[in-house]
């Protein structure tokens, strides 16, 4: 996902680690932690670490919306000190769970925030949250006695080491979401309810993609920004929606996450259907829907494009765009705008 703005260094943390303990505070998650519980310790691997949680979390800071979405799917909004950093409204079915839970910044949060919340559990979409530049890198909370976590789709055959998005070395697919709300759910004793979410979303994809052939249209993502616009490679959260319903991505040929490529040749690779990103953040330009398809029927690089003349638009969340249990729900528009437009067999 394109950047969604600075954070502040991960000294900071360490500063308020020292604030807290000169308080007379032990590092958080340790103060009264009970004894062992069934089930507990939980050990995973999770991004090339070993994380491992002596008890279920009572006071976990989500600092990204996907993360936040799963456990409140999970029905543990009662166990989330705090969230941050959304593109979206919450998910349908969500509100009054989400209604509960503190937000305490609309992007990415500073340290203080975080510690603020006294967090025995981190978690986090993208590696670059947890890492310097970010909220602060992982070993920081780890020295604190917080355990962290990173969604596995963001380190599941990908390079992070470079500028930008990331490279993905390998197609991406639903496994890895469906790891993470498996992993999610051990970390907080519910394991029976991840199994179930899991059946449920595997369902609406299956029912999505029933029956639907769209091998020959082409599709372009368009997830924000109009000078230089972020557009899907071959093989993120996109590629599962591309792959699922027999599409061809125009922008296949690079392994970049999110390439900025310009409209010059967006327009010579014309695509059949532009499945835009509807966000309601406020940290590129183009970020609505609505901003984007102005921007589109009046450029004069892009007006004239077949999708554009036709108004073959196909409107999703940031998060339906981004590896996510609301990838399933980017499946089932994708599928309902191509046989609404006649280009499902």
């Amino acid at each position: 996902m394109p950047p969604i703005g600075p954070a502040r260094s991960a000294t900071l943390l360490t500063a308020a680690l020292l604030l807290l303990t000169a308080c007379g505070g032990a590092p958080p998650g340790e103060a009264g932690a009970p004894g062992k519980a069934d089930g507990y310790p939980v050990v995973l691997k999770n991004c090339g670490r070993t994380v491992t949680v002596d008890a279920a979390p009572r006071r976990a800071v989500s600092v990204d919306q996907g993360t936040t979405e799963i456990l409140l799917s999970l029905g543990l909004a009662d166990r989330l000190a705090a969230t941050a950093t959304w593109t979206d409204p919450v998910m349908k079915g969500l509100e009054k769970a989400n209604a509960g839970v503190p937000r305490i910044a609309d992007n990415r949060p500073s340290s203080e925030k975080v510690l603020d919340q006294e967090p025995d559990f981190v978690a986090a979409d993208f590696e670059s949250t947890l890492a310097k530049g970010g909220v602060a890198p992982r070993e920081q909370f780890e020295k604190l006695g917080v355990p962290t976590y990173v969604a596995p789709a963001d380190c599941t055959a990908k390079d992070n080491t470079k500028d930008g998005d990331g490279v993905r070395t390998g197609p991406l697919t639903l496994d890895s979401v469906y790891t993470e709300v498996r992993d999610l759910a051990r970390v907080f004793g519910v394991p029976e309810r991840g199994e179930k979410l899991v059946a449920r979303l595997r369902t609406r994809v299956r029912e999505a993609a029933d029956g639907i052939d769209a091998s020959g249209t082409t599709v372009l993502y368009w997830f924000a920004n109009s000078e230089s616009p972020y557009l899907a490679g071959c093989c993120g959260a996109p590629g599962i929606i591309t792959r699922a319903l027999g599409l061809k991505n125009v922008f296949d040929d690079t392994h970049d996450e999110w390439p900025q490529i310009n409209w010059e040749t967006v327009a010579d690779r014309d695509p059949d259907v532009l499945v835009i990103g509807d966000l309601t953040r406020k940290s590129q330009t183009a970020e609505s829907a609505a901003g984007k398809i102005a921007f589109l029927e009046s450029n004069p690089v892009t007006r004239n494009m077949d999708a554009v003349r036709h108004k073959r638009y196909v409107l999703l969340s940031g998060q339906a765009m981004n590896p996510t249990i609301r990838t399933v729900e980017g499946v089932e528009r994708v599928a309902a705008g191509l046989r609404g437009f006649g280009l499902a067999k």
